[in-house]
Formats: C-alpha cells, sequence, structure tokens
C-alpha cells in the first residue's frame, strides 16, 4: 500500500534534521543512529521522533546510542515518545517534550473564517509581536517561537494593540513551521484559529508543508480544527550519565 504523501514528507524533515543515515523502517520499529549534529533535539541530547509506528533516535555518541538503543528496545514503538516510559529504561536527567507532529495538505485543510476579525500582515521583526509576547508571559512566548518566524505575521488587533499572531519558520524538505500566539486576554475568540488559517493560506501558496508542533492541549485542538493529522511525536532526552 502507498505510504500517505503527508507521512512520507513528513518522515524525509526529520531523516535529513537527523544530520546521520538513519530512516524510518518501513515495517514499524526503532532506529537509532548517533549523530553529534543532530537537529532533533537540543546539542548533546538524545532526540526521538515517532511518526507512523515508526521512530528515528539520534545520540550524541557511539556510547550513548548503545545505551538508548538496548534501553528503547524494552519499549513499544507507541512508547518511545513518551516521557514517562523513557525514564523507566534511560537515566534521565531532563527531558522537553513531548509534543505533537501534526501536519496537513490543501485537500484536508479546513480553512478558519474571520467572523468580524480583520487579519492584517506585518513583518516579523515588528515591535508590536514583541509586545505581544511580553503580554502573554515567557513561557508561552518561548513556546510559541514567534520571534523565530521567517514568514510575515498574520495578526488580529484589537485596543490599539496586536492581540494575536501566528507565522512559519521556513524548515529544510519544504516545510513551514507554524507559530501561533494570542494574548491571555483574548484566549478563547478563536483568534489562534483564524490567525493561522492565514498562515496556512500562505504557506501552501509557497509551496510547503504546514507543521504543527505542540504540547499544550489547546493549541493541539487548534490544530485539528484547521484539518491538521496528528502523525506522530517528537521527544529529547538529556541522559543523566552524561
Amino acid at each position: 500500500m502507498p505510504m500517505d504523501p503527508l507521512l512520507a514528507r513528513a518522515r524525509a524533515l526529520w531523516e535529513g534534521l537527523a544530520a546521520a543515515p538513519v530512516s524510518f523502517a518501513p515495517g514499524g520499529g526503532v532506529s537509532v543512529v548517533a549523530s553529534p549534529e543532530s537537529s532533533l533535539c537540543p546539542a548533546g541530547w538524545v532526540g526521538v521522533v515517532s511518526l507512523g509506528g515508526a521512530a528515528v533516535v539520534t545520540a550524541p555518541t557511539k556510547r550513548s546510542a548503545a545505551l538508548v538503543r538496548d534501553g528503547l528496545a524494552a519499549l513499544p514503538v507507541a512508547a518511545v515518545a513518551d516521557a514517562d516510559a523513557v525514564r523507566e529504561v534511560l537515566p534521565v536527567a531532563q527531558v522537553l517534550g513531548p509534543a505533537a507532529l501534526s501536519y496537513v495538505s490543501p485537500d484536508t485543510f479546513l480553512s478558519a473564517s474571520p467572523g468580524g476579525q480583520a487579519v492584517r500582515q506585518l513583518p516579523s521583526d515588528h515591535p508590536e509581536l514583541r509586545s505581544l509576547e511580553e503580554a502573554a508571559g515567557e513561557d508561552d512566548a518561548e513556546e510559541a517561537a514567534l520571534s523565530e518566524i521567517t514568514s510575515p505575521a498574520f495578526v488580529v488587533r484589537a485596543g490599539g494593540g496586536v492581540v494575536a499572531a501566528a507565522g512559519y519558520r521556513s524548515w529544510p524538505g519544504g516545510v513551514a513551521h507554524i507559530s501561533v500566539l494570542t494574548d491571555p486576554v483574548w484566549r478563547g475568540r478563536g483568534l489562534a484559529r483564524v490567525t493561522a488559517s492565514a498562515t496556512v493560506v500562505h504557506a501552501f501558496a509557497a509551496g510547503l508543508l504546514p507543521q504543527w508542533r505542540a504540547r499544550p492541549p489547546a493549541s493541539r485542538r487548534v490544530a485539528v480544527a484547521l484539518g491538521f493529522q496528528e502523525l506522530g511525536a517528537q521527544l529529547s532526552v538529556e541522559l543523566a550519565w552524561m
């Protein structure tokens, strides 16, 4: 059976980011490789990406790769991106994630009507975006990474300032990594969905594959409302003995 094109493109992206010869096993399973230059995780960490019943894992050294390979062998593929399960089989100092990885195609995209909200474009370095990040707080601003976008920002204004914004950062392999942020006072009004919808339209026009990476349930719900499909998850692990 032919592979889902979304899954195929997502896997190709992460195989490239692994920066070492590794691939998602066609029949499922976990492939572990030593890759000190991996972009699956922070430098010196172990990176895990699970997509469609298979996973690729990078470790910073051959020694750590062997440890990780042996440890993860005790887990089903579905559990290798589960922080609690990984803690049971590896000496973990700290983790980032897991974060759900979702993708959408033009055929499955569910555009959000702006309703009475006007969506406008701003340059990615506009000062009002930094003000929005301050209003959202450090944790939410870091999660959204709005400061890293390379596209224009798609925003909704109210009360003299930007209260919601979205954009994307161009990743290798023709991927648009989506960022979305809403002022806490203005959440629950569909503004994330509206601004993200405009961002996805822009990404499609540029021939890019939109990617939504999220941990908070609210963010994952917005992705689902726009037609994104959760295909897997990403987890970064720092080993305690490294």
